[in-house]
């Protein structure tokens, strides 16, 4: 005689496994983020920590965001936020919002960013266009472009250190 199995068998389970890196990065990018709004003046207080904070910010999207750093006089940063995000290829930037947001925190300079999912972070010709119509409406209020990186992945291709501004 058999004995009937009387356990009822466990269903499949799929679970997304998480890399600790990618816990380590996140944890790291909130503390930039409480100490930006928290008024620490030094968090991004070379090109260097700036660089490495919007790599690390932007490196992981899967859909194209634009982000923007406004700086005082000094080169202080006042905030660094997103303020569009878009599809796996493209977004969709308007210089009038971004002129809007540089006047509403009274900002002297601008650092752009955005990413390209697609893991190549060479500038576009449409992406080098943008910036020289961002810098001539910004210039016309007193408002100095820095830099415009283009991360993807752990590459990042800088600007100001092209030659493109």
């Amino acid at each position: 005689m058999t004995k009937a199995r009387t356990e009822t068998p466990r269903p499949y389970v799929i679970t997304k496994l998480v890399d600790d890196d990618d816990a380590v990065i996140q944890q790291a990018i909130a503390i930039l983020h409480r100490r930006l709004h928290a008024g620490y003046e030094d968090v991004l207080a070379s090109p260097g920590t700036v660089r490495d904070f919007l790599s690390l910010r932007l490196a992981g999207e899967e859909a194209e965001a634009f982000w923007c750093v406004f700086l005082t006089a000094q080169n202080r940063v006042i905030d660094a936020r997103e303020l569009f995000r878009g599809t796996i290829t493209q977004t969709a930037v308007y210089p009038r919002e971004i002129v809007k947001a540089v006047l509403a925190c009274n900002a002297h300079g601008v650092i752009f960013a955005h990413n390209h999912p697609s893991g190549i972070a060479e500038p576009s010709r449409a992406d080098e266009l943008l910036t020289q119509q961002l810098r001539q409406a910004l210039a016309t209020i007193d408002v100095r472009v820095l830099d415009h990186f283009v991360v993807a992945g752990p590459n990042y291709c800088s600007f100001a250190e092209r030659g493109l501004l």
